[in-house]
């Protein structure tokens, strides 16, 4: 019985884990979860009625355990999140925060030639969306992404969650609305693999091999964000950026080396210094217009679940 469960389960991981990286924000949280998630499933296999789909049950297990865990660290920030001013950091140190992390576009798209497909698990984990998500209590995480991401019928969502229809339809309207005020629009934000997203990265990338202000300016927007969690600092506007990328982190021509890949559906790529070791990466909302947004996640340890080395030679 229980060998036939994992049969019929492992089908659902990648989207489990895309779901648990909504509701935390987290990578290591989201993968611990969809962990505990299988586990309690397994355990109690044996009374799964069919009432409902192996799926939904699975996603109920997911939202609760998810529940759980964030009684104990309710969100993940960005730096921008904290409060603070723009173009020096915060005003107060962030010791204790829990930083977003980013989310590797290999653990989480299907493995399908399906554009579509593909392009509809991107938008749900882009980094803008993640970062508002953040704002929202737990609980009006939970339904949002119930109802307006997974498309889950009102009366599905208050019986996953143990709440009157009622209350399911006035947390979405609340966290609806207060998602619409922190998440800048979506809409122009291009794919990881458009010809002008690619031009870009490639633009950037260069930019910091050859140490170029005017490069990082011809691919930066006007009102471009620079942030780094971690180092609890953020940059708005393209003159403030461009300064601190050359006086404070690009240093010479070659103190750089760089490897492309993709995270949130967004482009990116993993820093390393001169001497081969891993700094961590970057991930870059991409429109036509120019790049918009840089997050800097200074996690070296993350690079190889991107699929880049630990190192380069």
């Amino acid at each position: 019985m229980r060998d036939e469960f994992m049969r019929q389960a492992e089908g659902y991981r990648r989207e489990l884990l895309a779901h648990c990286y909504r509701m935390t924000g987290s990578l290591d949280d989201a993968e611990d979860l969809v962990q505990e998630t299988y586990l309690r499933a397994w355990r109690s296999y044996d009374g799964f009625e069919g009432r409902s789909s192996l799926r939904t049950w699975l996603y109920r297990i997911a939202t609760n355990a998810c529940l759980n865990a964030l009684q104990r660290s309710d969100r993940r920030a960005v730096p921008r999140g904290l409060g603070t001013g723009p173009d020096g950091g915060p005003e107060s140190p962030a010791a204790g925060v829990g930083w977003l992390q980013p989310l590797p576009d290999a653990l989480v798209t299907p493995p399908s030639a399906d554009p579509a497909a593909v392009a509809e698990v991107r938008d749900g984990v882009r980094l803008a969306l993640i970062v508002g998500l953040q704002y929202l209590t737990p609980r009006q995480r939970a339904v949002l992404i119930l109802r307006d991401v997974l498309a889950w019928p009102a009366a599905e969502v208050a019986t996953a969650l143990s709440l009157e229809v009622g209350a399911v339809k006035s947390l979405l309207q609340r966290a609806r609305a207060r998602l619409r005020e922190v998440t800048p629009s979506m809409d122009d934000v291009l794919e990881p693999d458009h010809p002008r997203a690619r031009e870009l990265l490639d633009r950037y990338m260069t930019a910091f091999a050859t140490a170029d202000a005017r490069a990082f300016e011809e691919a930066l927007r006007a009102d471009a964000v620079l942030e780094a969690p971690e180092a609890a600092i953020w940059f708005s506007g393209k003159v403030a950026c461009v300064e601190y990328l050359m006086t404070e982190v690009v240093g010479g021509a070659g103190d750089w080396r760089k490897l492309p890949t993709v995270a949130n559906g967004q482009p990116a790529f993993g820093a390393y210094l001169r001497d081969g070791s891993a700094f961590g990466m970057a991930v870059l909302t991409v429109t036509a217009a120019g790049i918009a947004r840089v997050t800097v996640f200074a996690m070296p340890e993350l690079l190889p679940r991107f699929g880049l080395p630990a190192a380069l030679p």
